[in-house]
């Protein structure tokens, strides 16, 4: 085998990563418990930050790497990704999405999800959510073994099109374990049969994001912030997922 593209890891870092999933996906189970509406954003953050460290994981957005002003990405209506924390009040009905990196063991997992708060998704929401989401696991089942980026973005575009779904597309998937943002980029659009070649043993994180709208974006005065140019609303599903001879293993799922 040559060498792998998101960095030769050994068992035990592999199994790290599988823990580290698996506490990822509690707290995710923890937050859709938690979050109400009236809550601010930086009253969750501070609770997903008390999480973390009591399931004995390392907040990852706080380390010199990332330096960022929170625990947890926490992105509302029309914003899309890396949402800084602040006193913003989230409302009934709002489509809150939320995106954690968290170190276990030295070994980082990504994950992010999308929920409406209060209230069940209707309408476009609904179509929104389940599409984007839909089309995460399209690109999660393409992944037969040794699988290029180009397979995996394909996939995720054809279901998002067929949505009639805004692609997100200056924003990206990639590799991690070893660090948080690791190559290749793994973009949710491409062709069959192109882009890097992923195999067994590399570990990445996929994740389409997707408009009701238009698909350009722009980044908020905070500097950390990706929203949609036009205030569409915006979707964001995620899971890492360690690439084996066969397919894929989803590390961040309970």
């Amino acid at each position: 085998m040559s060498e792998l593209i998101t960095g030769l890891k050994t068992p035990e870092q592999i199994q790290a990563m599988r823990e580290g999933g698996k506490i990822l996906a509690r707290i995710f189970a923890d937050i859709r418990g938690f979050v109400h509406a009236g809550q601010t954003k930086r009253e969750i953050d501070n609770f997903v930050a008390q999480k973390i460290v009591g399931y004995g994981a390392e907040i990852t957005y706080k380390t010199p790497e990332v330096n960022f002003p929170g625990a947890i990405c926490i992105s509302v209506n029309d914003e899309i990704v890396h949402g800084a924390p602040n006193d913003d009040v989230l409302q009934k009905g709002d489509v809150a999405s939320f995106d954690l990196v968290i170190t276990y063991k030295g070994m980082k997992t990504d994950s992010a999800f999308t929920m409406v708060v209060d209230d069940e998704p209707k309408g476009a929401v609904k179509h929104l959510l389940a599409a984007t989401e839909r089309s995460l696991y399209a690109g999660i089942d393409a992944v037969k073994g040794s699988v290029r980026t180009g397979d995996i973005g394909a996939a995720i575009e054809k279901v998002l099109r067929n949505g009639k779904l805004g692609i997100v597309r200056e924003l990206v998937g990639h590799g991690v374990g070893l660090h948080m943002h690791m190559p290749p980029d793994i973009p949710n659009y491409g062709r069959k049969g192109t882009g890097v070649l992923l195999q067994p043993g590399d570990t990445v994180a996929i994740e389409p994001m997707a408009t009701l709208g238009g698909e350009r974006i722009i980044q908020l005065d905070d500097g950390w912030t990706y929203a949609t140019r036009d205030g569409s609303l915006a979707a964001h599903f995620e899971h890492t997922i360690l690439i084996t001879e066969h397919g894929a293993e989803i590390i961040t799922r309970a």
